[in-house]
């Protein structure tokens, strides 16, 4: 940043910095309250769900169960099978938080891995909730089909940022890079539902982070090493052409990427035959 030239250009900066900093604190909280009303609605659901049934069960219901107008239920859920997730859409903007600010040293399997982390803590906070809410999902099935679209989400953010790391307009033959990123992506999501369900048919005890890192080390054993293997090492620029020569016989045999452009495919052939 650079340094201001008055003083009382350095107040005008300060009054800015802590307006800027007002706005923050009070979008945080108003993000808190939004998802303490989510949580509130969710809890009315799951009650009623569980006491009369899920078919049986209204918006109203549920709205007069938290003590909130039916207005205010749908400002927070299009529907009453969605009502029973409330932490995924802020869930999903944390681990995409943690794809944003992850070290540029740092293995994009591993940010991935750490990312979804996210998702088994919003399970882990609340684990009676979570077993719970699993139970429901295996009773109803519009419940279920939410639960699928919902992990979907993850798996389409994580298949991006993975995807994101490679050059798929450089893809040559030989080169399984999009294909591994997509199918590492999948193995983390499978990985952590494996871990997850596991955790809570036990009724939601047990060390679930050690579980979940045993099975990311599984993941990265199986694709960590393969994920890049057919790229060039950052700065080098996979040739258009090689060539190799037997004097012997007077013979030049060139291979071509089939992308190479062809004027540097000839620059390569001139090269050789003037040796």
């Amino acid at each position: 940043m650079s340094q201001p030239v008055k003083a009382a250009r350095t107040k005008r900066t300060n009054r800015s910095d802590s307006a800027d900093g007002g706005e923050s604190a009070g979008s945080r909280r108003a993000a808190a309250q939004r998802l303490t009303m989510r949580r509130k609605l969710a809890a009315a659901a799951m009650e009623l769900f569980a006491t009369q049934g899920y078919e049986a069960t209204t918006v109203d219901e549920i709205a007069a169960r938290a003590g909130v107008a039916r207005r205010t239920f749908f400002r927070h859920f299009r529907s009453k099978e969605e009502a029973i997730f409330p932490d995924h859409d802020d869930t999903l903007v944390r681990a995409a938080a943690v794809l944003d600010a992850a070290p540029p040293h740092e293995n994009p399997l591993d940010t991935v891995c750490r990312g979804i982390k996210e998702v088994m803590r919003m399970y882990a906070a609340s684990p009676a909730v979570s077993v719970e809410r699993y139970r429901l999902t295996r009773e109803v099935p519009a419940l279920r089909e939410r639960e699928i679209a919902s992990v979907a989400r993850y798996e389409r953010l994580f298949t991006r940022y993975l995807l994101g790391h490679f050059d798929e307009g450089a893809h040559h033959d030989g080169d399984d890079d999009p294909l591994l990123a997509e199918v590492a992506a999948s193995a983390v999501v499978t990985a952590h539902n494996h871990v997850l369900r596991r955790w809570l048919r036990a009724g939601g005890e047990g060390d679930v982070e050690t579980q979940l890192d045993h099975a990311f080390a599984i993941v990265r054993e199986t694709f960590g090493t393969g994920i890049g293997a057919g790229r060039p090492a950052p700065g080098q620029e996979r040739p258009a052409a090689t060539v190799s020569t037997q004097e012997d016989d007077e013979v030049v045999v060139m291979v071509a990427r089939t992308d190479a452009p062809l004027n540097e495919v000839m620059r390569t052939i001139e090269r050789a035959l003037k040796r």
